[in-house]
C-alpha cells in the first residue's frame, strides 16, 4: 500500500518529459569501492553514476525496513540488499527483489571479506539499509536508444553479419540491462502500458543502482597493469561463481562450531577477496579445468561464429563474423585465456546466468563482465575448477 501511494505521488510531482520544469539530473555516489593506488587505474567507461532526478520526490525510506534484521530479507529489504551487494562488487545476479541463490552467495562472500559468519544476515542487512535508504529511483530513457535499439535485429546468424551492431531489440530491454534487472521486473515496477510504449526522454522507475552505460563503450583493447595483472580469479563451476583475489586465495582461520548444524565461524576477515560474480560455465565436456593466464581483453568484440567449434570443440574452416554489441553471444567484452577459444565474456541473456550452459566459456551478465578491466588485466591467473 505504501509503494502504491508513493507511485501516485511520484506521478504528481514528476514533470512530463520534454516539458518546462523538468528537473536537472544529479549523480549518486558509487557505494562500492574501486581499485586505487599505483598501477590500479580505473577505466572510466565501466563505472558510471546513475542519473537520479533532483525533484522533490518522497524518498523511499518512507517505506521502512519491514523484515527482521537477523533473517533473510523480504519485500523492499531484498532490493536494498541486492543493490548494496552489486555496488560492492559482490554480484547477486539479476536485480529482482527476490533473495535467490546468487544473492545468498554474494552475502557469503561479503561476510567472508568482513570477518562475519557466512550465514550472518544481520551485519549485511544493517549495512544495506544504511547505504541504500531509497532502493528505487527515476531514470530517463536516454537519447542514445536511437543508436542502440533495433527492433528488427534478426535471429539468423547469416543475417546478423549484415548489421552494424548486435543492438537491443527494445527500449525496455535496453533499460533493464542498464539497471541490472530483467524486463519482467521493469514491467512489474512500471506497468505494461508504460513499458510497451517507451521512447527517448520517457521516465521509468528503476532500481537505484549504478547504470551500465553501453553507449560509453568503445572497440578497445585493455592492456596489462601492475597490480591488476597480478590478481587471481577462481572460477567455481559447481557453485557457478567467479571470485577475484588480490593474489592466491588466502587460507582462512575458522573456529570449530561443535555442532554439525552450525556453520564454522570465520575468525579473520579475508581481505584478499575483492569481488565475486555469478557465472554460467561451459558444457561439462568442453570445460577446460586447470590454471590459465588471461591474455586479451577486448571491448565490443566481433564474434567468430564457428558451428563446428561450438558443436565439437574443434575449430572449423567455415565461419561468420558477427558484429559487436550487447546482444552478441559474447556480450560487450571478451577476456581470452591462454587456452585457445576459451574466455570470460558477457552474454545476450543475463537472466540465464547460472542456469543455461554455454559451449565452453565462462559467461557473466554484461554489467558484471564490463567491470573486469577495473579488477583484472592481462597476466591475471584464472583457475577453472
Amino acid at each position: 500500500m505504501l509503494r502504491f501511494a508513493f507511485l501516485l505521488l511520484l506521478a504528481a510531482v514528476l514533470p512530463a518529459p520534454g516539458q518546462p520544469g523538468v528537473a536537472p539530473l544529479v549523480t549518486r555516489p558509487v557505494l562500492g569501492s574501486l581499485p586505487s593506488g599505483p598501477g590500479q587505474s580505473v577505466v572510466s567507461t565501466t563505472r558510471l553514476a546513475v542519473a537520479v532526478p533532483a525533484v522533490s520526490i518522497p524518498p523511499l525510506a518512507t517505506i521502512p525496513p519491514s523484515s527482521p534484521l537477523e533473517e533473510r530479507p523480504t519485500g523492499d529489504d531484498v532490493l536494498r540488499l541486492q543493490i548494496f551487494l552489486d555496488e560492492a562488487n559482490f554480484g547477486p545476479g539479476v536485480i529482482d527483489g527476490r533473495p535467490g541463490r546468487f544473492t545468498e552467495l554474494a552475502v557469503y562472500a561479503w561476510n567472508e571479506v568482513n570477518g562475519h559468519p557466512v550465514d550472518d544476515w544481520a551485519a549485511v542487512n544493517r549495512a544495506a539499509r544504511k547505504a541504500v535508504p531509497n532502493p528505487l529511483a527515476v531514470a530517463l530513457v536516454p537519447d542514445c536508444v536511437k543508436e542502440w535499439v533495433d527492433p528488427e535485429l534478426p535471429t539468423k546468424k547469416e543475417l546478423q553479419v549484415k548489421k552494424k551492431r548486435m543492438s537491443y531489440r527494445s527500449i525496455v530491454e535496453f533499460m533493464a540491462e542498464r539497471y541490472h534487472c530483467n524486463e519482467l521486473y521493469l514491467i512489474a515496477l512500471n506497468g505494461n502500458a508504460k513499458t510497451n510504449n517507451l521512447k527517448a526522454r520517457d521516465s521509468l522507475i528503476v532500481p537505484n543502482i549504478t547504470a551500465f552505460c553501453v553507449e560509453n563503450l568503445r572497440e578497445i583493447r585493455h592492456e596489462a597493469l601492475p597490480g591488476l595483472s597480478q590478481r587471481h580469479v577462481v572460477v567455481d563451476t559447481k557453485m557457478n561463481q567467479a571470485r577475484i583475489f588480490e593474489a592466491a586465495p588466502a587460507a582462512l582461520v575458522v573456529a570449530e562450531s561443535g555442532s554439525a548444524e552450525i556453520p564454522p565461524r570465520v575468525t579473520r576477515a579475508n581481505r584478499g577477496l575483492i569481488a565475486s560474480f555469478p557465472i554460467t560455465p561451459g558444457q561439462p565436456q568442453f570445460i577446460k579445468f586447470g590454471t590459465w593466464e588471461l591474455r586479451g581483453m577486448v571491448e565490443l568484440p566481433y564474434w567468430r561464429y564457428d558451428k563446428l567449434l561450438l558443436d565439437t570443440g574443434k575449430r572449423g574452416t567455415d565461419s561468420l563474423n558477427i558484429p559487436s554489441g550487447p546482444n552478441s553471444p559474447v556480450g560487450v567484452i571478451w577476456n581470452g585465456l591462454s587456452k585457445p577459444g576459451i574466455g570470460l565474456h558477457g552474454t545476450s541473456d543475463p537472466e540465464t546466468i547460472g542456469r543455461a550452459r554455454s559451449h565452453g566459456c565462462i559467461r557473466l551478465a554484461n554489467w558484471d563482465a564490463i567491470r573486469l578491466p577495473n579488477l583484472i588485466r592481462p597476466g591475471t591467473t584464472v583457475e577453472i575448477r
